[in-house]
């Protein structure tokens, strides 16, 4: 670790013209984002705001088992509900009917039943059985409620989960996909460019994992130098974590397990009818960017919508060592839009699509700063275009009773990819042209729980129809693949202390190569997990295996080939996942640790070559995971710590061979502490990565070096302004030289990796209104 450095043009602030006008528009947004936010308010406003403060809901939930009464609960109130070391087995539900805050529905749905429960950043997490007439509140209609417990953190979860919810994403204030899964370090994120980061599970890349945004299915393996799946963190409302074993009902291709995004909703902004808005701006004075965001929404009558604008520009950042980053300027435009509609029987359709565009000079190689192997022909630099969108639509029933509990999805993702190729120079040929990739998937699911006393059940059926093409000036081409699966989880608390999960899908599969040969496969893939109280309200042991069978993948759009011969054609992936755990909880403190194995066989990764396009590895990623904190009234600190070995075909993993498959990961300690005051509505809080040496990697390629990173940040919300929010950071502090463990080419001497920023003073304004 080095001390911070006064560098010229380079301790925190940097002066120059370029940054004269952003630096002037964000402190005038700021200012204004300030005075309205601080005006009097108007009558009219002030019953809108109190409407929405009241936190009023109607609620029409008939007595019924707990686990269902618990779904109806959380489809009405537009809560996340968690289940979490509780047990439901022979419960029924109290009736609920009328309006009422979340917490006066939640309350009074469990009175009677002993269950304590707590409401925090949009999830209502049901907890264990307590005893009678602990902190008990007796309600306006005479029943014994419990009174909401107020914590940080999101409690027990099951083997292998990792819930990042609402309250984290408000608390990190993310602005990539890497700052989401901060504080994860079994989750790592290569690139210090959101358009070609790829998130790592266990050091196995997301392209094995089943990955869904708002449950539309994603397959986004266009161009190894850009990333999979380009996320705003600002349309998030949570994200989990299925690390090695996933359900059934997680969707196709879980091979290493599953990432979920859910989008923001209107009901998560508004608690009840009425509009709302609001504006957000952020100034990195690192690179000089500038991030501003937009959003309305409302709810009327049954009838809801949703509009989000984000924009960001700035110029290249500034690593550690002094230098600025070529290739690294921002100019993103992202969005989202909702329309849902809830009828008085309880049925709901919504309908969303959210995009995001990339378009910026980049490295030729977007995901490395520079390679001596360039061809000298190449420029170091070339426009890329990223483009993303997702469409999904749903219904779903927001009452449902007894078995009949119904979810249609239907879902469009696209992802694209346009960028100037360079051939080698020739007569003939020009010296460049736009290539194009593009892969898209239409996909959907029909499904049904089915509650019962001790449980629930979903099956259902679902499809996926994906294509992967190149349109190329000499090469152009396309794989397809279609797949009709059929699934059912079961989630259960058969005895007392004991939770299990366990479920099994099969799967058909159609495979069409870029030579218009056609493959058919089929296979199954099985799952079971379970949690044991050792000793009840203090020690939970967990595991969890799973048995996946995932088709044949496609290829990357830009190394596909129309004359690849695919011989007797590549054969299915398939993979093993296995997870032991134990979690100790006692007042406050919490100590859990895991240990877990993923092997893959099979996994195809084509190369350009005729004859490499049903290439295939083995993976295997197998290690540990440990941590423990501490939390109290207003704050917790936590400590993790992972250590992961990543195998390809029986040797150390480097990044090259792994791509699309796994990278090295090594040993990685994250820290977290955040405290509020309460009273004078001030949040502060630290965290770091301290990531070790690691000196597994292949003969003649480099160790890989490790660093440490130490980020802050105090946030301020006026308490008789609760609509303001003004935040100041202050990320890698000691000035870091550094590329992020997961970052493509660091064990290569050819290459210089894509450096993180150096020390980055950001600060941001938030307005509702």
């Amino acid at each position: 670790m080095r001390l911070p450095k006064c560098r010229k043009g380079h301790l925190i602030f940097r002066a120059g013209h370029r940054d004269g006008g952003r630096r002037l528009l964000t402190t005038t947004a700021i200012t204004l984002f300030s005075s309205f936010a601080l005006m009097p308010v108007s009558t009219a406003s002030a019953q809108q705001s109190a409407s929405r403060v009241s936190n009023a809901r109607t609620f029409d939930i008939p007595s019924q088992p707990l686990a269902s009464a618990l779904n109806a609960f959380g489809r009405q109130s537009g809560l996340q509900v968690t289940l979490a070391a509780a047990t439901s087995q022979g419960l029924r539900s109290a009736t609920v009917r009328g309006t009422f805050t979340a917490d006066q529905a939640l309350a009074q749905l469990l009175s009677g039943t002993g269950i304590s429960y707590r409401i925090s950043g949009g999830t209502a997490l049901v907890g264990q059985a307590v005893s009678a007439g602990a902190g008990n509140v007796v309600a306006a209609d005479g029943a014994t409620v419990l009174d909401p417990i107020s914590a940080f953190g999101a409690g027990p979860l099951g083997a292998g989960e990792i819930l990042i919810s609402s309250e984290d994403l408000r608390r990190k204030n993310p602005a990539d996909i890497a700052d989401v899964f901060s504080g994860e370090p079994g989750i790592s994120v290569g690139s210090s460019l959101p358009m070609s980061q790829k998130v790592y599970v266990h050091g196995i890349e997301e392209t094995s994992l089943a990955v869904t945004i708002d449950g539309g299915r994603q397959n986004n393996k266009v161009f190894h130098h850009n990333g999979t799946n380009l996320i705003d963190p600002g349309l998030l409302k949570a994200v989990g974590v299925d690390a090695g074993v996933a359900p059934a009902d997680a969707g196709p291709g879980a091979l290493a397990g599953a990432i979920s995004y859910e989008t923001i909703d209107a009901r998560d902004l508004l608690d009840g009818d009425g509009f709302g808005g609001f504006v957000t701006s952020s100034y990195d004075f690192n690179s000089d960017t500038v991030t501003s965001g937009l959003s309305a929404y409302g709810m009327q009558d049954g009838l809801e919508f949703l509009g989000y604008f984000k924009f960001g520009k700035g110029n290249d950042f500034t690593a550690g060592n002094g230098q600025d980053v070529p290739g690294t300027t921002t100019d993103l435009l992202s969005g989202l839009g909702k329309l849902a509609y809830e009828f008085d029987s309880g049925d709901r359709f919504e309908i969303s699509h959210d995009s995001i565009r990339d378009d910026a000079p980049r490295p030729f190689r977007a995901n490395m700063g520079s390679t001596t192997g360039s061809k000298p022909w190449e420029p170091p630099i070339r426009d890329y275009t990223l483009e993303r969108g997702n469409t999904v639509f749903t219904y779903t029933d927001s009452t449902p009773e007894g078995w009949w509990n119904p979810t249609l999805l239907l879902a469009y993702s696209k992802t694209e990819v346009d960028v100037p190729v360079y051939p080698k120079p020739a007569v003939g040929v020009p010296v460049s042209y736009q290539g194009i990739g593009a892969t898209d998937s239409y996909n959907g699911k029909f499904e049904n729980k089915f509650s019962f006393d001790i449980g629930n059940v979903i099956a259902g059926i679902d499809f996926y129809d994906d294509e992967a093409k190149l349109r190329d000036l000499f090469d152009s081409g396309s794989e397809k693949a279609r797949n009709v699966g059929i699934y059912a989880q079961a989630r259960l608390e058969p005895w007392e202390r004991t939770r299990l999960s366990f479920g099994a899908r099969g799967d058909n599969q159609r495979f069409t190569g870029t030579t218009g040969q056609t493959w058919n496969n089929s296979g199954f893939s099985g799952n079971v997990s379970g949690e044991y109280d050792l000793i009840e309200d203090l020690l939970i042991a967990k595991a969890g295996y799973s048995h996946v069978w995932a088709g044949i993948p496609l290829a990357e759009n830009f190394i596909i080939n129309p004359k690849w011969d695919y011989g007797q054609g590549p054969k299915p992936v398939t993979a093993d996942n296995y997870i032991l755990g134990l979690e100790a909880n006692y007042n406050g403190f919490i100590a859990e640790g895991s240990v877990f194995q993923t092997d893959i066989d099979d996994a195809r990764t084509p190369r350009y070559a005729v004859t490499k396009g049903i290439d295939a590895h083995e993976v295997r990623s197998r290690g540990f995971e440990i941590g423990g904190g501490y939390t109290w009234g207003d704050g917790y600190f936590k400590v993790k710590y992972a250590n992961i070995d990543v195998e390809i075909d029986g040797k150390p993993a480097d990044s090259d061979l792994g791509t699309y498959l796994a990278t090295p990961a090594g040993q990685i300690i994250t820290l977290q502490a955040v405290h509020t005051l309460a009273d004078w509505g001030i949040t502060f809080g630290a965290d770091a990565e301290i990531v070790l040496d690691y000196d597994d990697v292949p003969d003649g390629s480099k160790a890989l070096e490790g660093y440490q990173v130490f980020n802050a940040f105090v946030e301020y919300v006026p308490p008789e302004r609760a609509n303001l929010t003004l935040r100041a950071e202050l990320k890698n502090i000691f000035d870091e030289t550094y590329s992020d463990r997961a970052t493509y080419g660091q064990e290569f001497k050819a290459v210089t990796p894509l450096y993180e920023p150096g020390r980055s003073f950001i600060l941001t304004a938030r307005a509702s209104f």
